[in-house]
């Protein structure tokens, strides 16, 4: 019995995986079908499906095409020059308003079979056709005119924008006013605007050519008035004078009302007593002696205030085009020699561009920026075994890339301050010959390249933080001749050429620049992170957000009201100090710093200065 139902146990489960095995494989398929089913069955019933065929209308223009060639199915036919088009009237309405109006309304020509389009060649009259049976049209410089012409009367929109993007692709200095013409008798907006932008961007060009002595004066005065043309206020000036130079006897009576377009203010002074105010049209109108008059007394007299019949022309705007570059020169580079560098910051490209090198490495000489023009004065020059400290002033311009001397300083000096203020150069105190510290001050007018010596600073300190404002020159901090921190502001007062000193328990800064946006003069770090503010109307101090870092010997500037400082040494927690190569900017909107990332070099002791050049014009090879 034992065995038996051993046996039978045995048996059994076998028995039963073999019927569920062979069951498996009999109905497999039926159990897969059902499985889809089910799926399908729970899946929503698509109600209908929408077919597109995309290639239909192509196939069918074709077709179309194809049965007019062979003159099947056509019922009028286009005439033009005694050339005969065979179409279908039904295509033509479908293609545009005019054959639509034409051929489904009370016209004469919506019963005749022989239609005369005046005014269209053969050949354009062709090619619209083909263009509507295809899609498809070659534009050439020979067809393009008549095909806008023919695109406007017959109401054909695509084609005539075609037409427009073709002769925007052609244009250039030399026609884009030809172009605009163009674009004014055929209405085409898009190419009018285009070419009125190039026209602007690339005045220098387009004023050299003859379509521009061409122009009315009231297309002129547009040009002129034109926030932005790309041109310096000079190049504007010259060109006026030449289109009137061309036609003198019936233009020179413009000259009033062409010179006040002039934006007087960002001409050099020397460019505008020399050559303007000396140029025969400009002396033939008492108008425009006046106002150069005007301009003189303003800035012979720094406190004085603009006359009233000055003021609109005085306080317009720079062009839009006209904007600030930012250029680091000189300084200690990556702790080795003395740096003949100048390096320009692309803010487009985020990238630093080099300059022309400066002629001779100077140490610690000042940096400073006026009308356009970079200048570097003075400094400690540094020679096989000798050093010799310099009264030397070079200036670079961004228009040639060259450095050129100018007006040496009446005394030799270096580890100095300068600061600009209308079109005056102050240089205040440093270290002469004698290695002594100075309290001397020196005055550069460039309208006369002179210098003359003003009124000495009180106290004589080294590396204060200076910046002007207001008709006063705003000395904070430094050190004396004992590098005994100064806890004071010294206050040049330009117009009265004199001095007042106020203690300052908050000033403690050594070897920190200061830079003046909107009133407030921002003393940034001094061996320390600390940032203030000093309000000249409140006459007070505002905390600022601080650096990263402790920071001396750096450099800062201001462009469009935010201050990039650059370089410097910095002071670790453990009080060891490095070189730096650091780029930051900081947003007095925001009381925030950001990293513009890093100068191509370490670097200290250097100048950092907004320079304005033309945007549409490349930087310097």
């Amino acid at each position: 019995m034992t065995k038996a139902s051993d046996a039978w146990i045995d048996v059994t489960p076998m028995s039963y995986v073999n019927s569920e095995a062979s069951c498996t494989i009999q109905d497999r398929d039926t159990v897969d079908d059902t499985n889809k089913t089910e799926r399908r069955m729970d899946r929503p019933i698509l109600k209908f499906y929408q077919y597109k065929d995309r290639e239909l209308s192509s196939h069918l223009l074709s077709q179309l095409n194809d049965l007019r060639h062979e003159r099947i199915l056509t019922d009028v036919l286009l005439c033009s020059e005694g050339r005969e088009i065979p179409c279908h009237r039904n295509v033509l309405v479908s293609s545009s308003p005019y054959f639509r109006a034409m051929f489904c309304s009370s016209f004469r020509e919506s019963h005749q079979a022989r239609v005369d389009l005046k005014g269209v060649a053969s050949g354009i009259l062709g090619g619209i056709v083909d263009y509507v049976y295809t899609g498809s049209l070659t534009i050439t410089m020979d067809t393009v005119l008549p095909l806008m012409q023919a695109a406007s009367m017959l109401h054909y929109p695509r084609l005539f924008e075609a037409c427009s993007a073709f002769l925007q692709e052609q244009l250039s200095p030399d026609n884009c006013l030809s172009m605009i013409r163009l674009s004014q008798m055929l209405h085409c907006g898009s190419l009018q605007e285009r070419a009125r932008d190039m026209a602007v961007r690339s005045f220098s060009d387009v004023a050299a050519s003859e379509d521009f002595r061409e122009l009315s004066l009231p297309e002129l005065m547009c040009y002129l008035e034109d926030d932005g043309l790309c041109a310096e206020e000079e190049q504007v000036f010259e060109t006026l004078l030449a289109w009137i130079h061309h036609e003198p006897f019936s233009r020179r009576g413009a000259i009033h009302d062409l010179f006040r377009k002039v934006r007087l203010r960002y001409i050099h002074p020397t460019y505008l007593f020399q050559f303007i105010a000396n140029d025969p049209l400009v002396q033939s109108s008492t108008l425009c002696t006046e106002i150069i008059e005007s301009v003189r007394r303003l800035l012979f007299s720094v406190g004085a205030k603009w006359p009233r019949e000055l003021g609109p022309l005085w306080v317009t705007p720079r062009r839009y085009t006209c904007r600030e570059a930012l250029v680091v020169v000189g300084g200690r580079k990556n702790g080795e020699r003395t740096s003949r560098e100048a390096l320009l910051y692309d803010e487009g490209t985020q990238r630093w561009q080099w300059l022309a090198k400066l002629p001779v490495r100077l140490h610690r000489a000042s940096y400073v920026c006026i009308h356009s023009i970079l200048y570097v004065l003075g400094g400690l020059t540094v020679g096989a075994g000798d050093s010799v400290v310099s009264t030397t002033v070079y200036t670079l311009s961004l228009k040639t890339n060259q450095w050129r001397t100018a007006e040496p300083m009446l005394k030799p000096r270096y580890a100095h301050q300068s600061v600009s203020y209308l079109h005056f150069i102050f240089v205040l105190g440093g270290i002469g010959p004698e290695k002594h510290v100075c309290g001397s001050v020196e005055r550069y007018n460039s309208m006369f390249n002179l210098w003359e010596p003003m009124a000495p600073m009180p106290t004589p300190v080294l590396h204060p933080a200076v910046a002007a404002n207001d008709q006063r020159i705003y000395m904070f901090g430094g050190e004396d001749a004992m590098q005994n921190p100064v806890r004071m502001i010294q206050v040049y007062h330009i117009t009265r050429n004199l001095w007042c000193r106020l203690e300052a328990r908050t000033v403690k800064n050594v070897c920190a620049p200061a830079v003046t946006m909107e009133d407030k003069i921002y003393i940034i770090g001094g061996y320390t992170r600390r940032m203030i503010a000093y309000d000249t109307k409140a006459n007070k101090f505002v905390k600022c957000e601080n650096m990263k870092e402790r920071r001396m010997h750096h450099a800062a500037t201001a462009i469009d009201n935010k201050l990039y400082v650059t370089g410097g040494r910095c002071i670790s927690g453990h009080d060891v100090i490095e070189d730096s190569d650091s780029f930051e900017c900081y947003d007095p909107k925001t009381d925030t710093w950001t990293s513009k990332g890093t100068l191509p070099y370490k670097l200290f002791d250097h100048g950092s200065l907004p320079l304005f050049c033309v945007s549409n014009k490349p930087y310097p090879p």
